[in-house]
């Protein structure tokens, strides 16, 4: 077990814990930049689609899982980041600038959304950016001369100093375009985490009256977090935009926002591990219930029968189950597993029980 002597507040907000943590992630990134030097067009491609996924769980993850701030919405916001790109980029706008100026117009969207939505909490909030999806979704039909309406929009390819990216064409370049984007993404979101704002945003998620007893400005905190959110999640909206090459407002359907809420609650709320657990499930889960259904009936000799639904109805039960075993996620989990390991044989059945008491504070709610 190896313990962590912090003398000075520098070691409790570094970004890595020792040299030991940063050669993992170190070696991560050269597994994924590697990637596509191992596998197919196929699974890099399924690869890309989580790289994209787990963008957006961390775009979502920063209003609930860090500022608690509940959302079903936010397919929108993908929506927004998706049709900004393509309008940008038919205006002749660099890619290199088209992509950040999707994220700003997703994010001033959430943070106009925020000024009359941050008065309410809870249940309400929730109902409040259901009931914006679904106002989105008429929107875009309405505005068919930006949006395309019904038939949708095809996105340009890519280009950066005359090189053309493309998603069919060049896979590999795309990939790592999105590798790129997630990971500088990721070190900014754990910087943000270090700093005061980040503190500010746990601070409100835990208790909003103790926040405001210690001086953090809970309405524009709130408004801050929406902000960030729907910035990451229009990045990944521009990238979805690309991957898809085209699309109409189905591919921002209310089911999108329910998946992405799921997405980092199975991977882990609070955590940016949970984002990149959760896309990883919610993409690759299909694939694997997909190819067992099939090498089952083959086994049986079932031929290439299906019954409607069942994949998708295993999948739900599987998120289900999931779910009420291991409430805190898939990274909750893995914490649970490694401490335990730490602390054999000293580890304890009930160390980790929730506790179901909670601030004075709050009962004037």
């Amino acid at each position: 077990m190896r313990i962590h002597f912090k003398t000075t507040y520098d070691h409790d907000i570094r970004l890595f814990q020792d040299r030991w943590h940063a050669f993992w992630y170190l070696a991560l990134i050269v597994v994924a930049i590697a990637a596509p030097f191992f596998l197919d067009e196929y699974y890099l491609g399924e690869l890309t689609y989580v790289l994209v996924w787990a963008l957006a769980g961390m775009g979502l993850m920063v209003l609930v899982g860090h500022a608690g701030q509940a959302s079903l919405g936010h397919a929108a916001f993908l929506a927004c980041g998706a049709y900004a790109q393509v309008n940008f980029l038919n205006a002749g706008v660099p890619f290199l600038l088209s992509l950040p100026l999707a994220g700003l117009f997703s994010a001033l969207v959430g943070a106009l959304f925020a000024i009359p939505a941050i008065r309410m909490s809870g249940i309400y909030l929730a109902i409040a950016t259901l009931a914006f999806g679904i106002v989105v979704e008429d929107v875009i039909i309405l505005l068919e001369h930006v949006t395309g309406g019904i038939e949708g929009v095809f996105t340009p390819a890519i280009i950066i100093f005359g090189f053309e990216i493309d998603r069919s064409g060049t896979p590999d370049w795309f990939y790592w375009l999105c590798l790129a984007v997630v990971t500088i993404t990721a070190l900014g979101y754990q910087n943000m985490l270090r700093s005061p704002t980040g503190r500010a945003f746990v601070a409100i998620r835990d208790s909003e009256i103790s926040a405001r007893a210690m001086g953090i400005n809970v309405a524009g905190y709130k408004t801050l977090a929406f902000a960030i959110s729907c910035f990451v999640t229009g990045l990944a909206g521009a990238l979805l935009a690309h991957f898809l090459t085209a699309f109409n407002y189905e591919a921002f359907l209310i089911l999108i926002s329910i998946q992405l809420l799921l997405m980092v609650t199975v991977g882990g709320l609070g955590s940016i591990h949970g984002a990149f657990f959760g896309a990883a499930i919610i993409g690759l889960l299909p694939q694997v219930i997909v190819l067992v259904r099939e090498t089952v009936q083959d086994l049986a000799g079932m031929g290439n029968s299906s019954i409607p639904g069942l994949d998708t109805g295993i999948f739900g039960l599987i998120l289900i189950l999931f779910i009420i075993i291991e409430p805190t996620g898939i990274y909750g989990r893995w914490v649970k597993t490694r401490i335990w390991f730490e602390l054999f044989p000293l580890a304890r059945k009930d160390m980790f029980r929730r506790h179901k008491s909670y601030l004075k504070t709050e009962r004037v709610r």
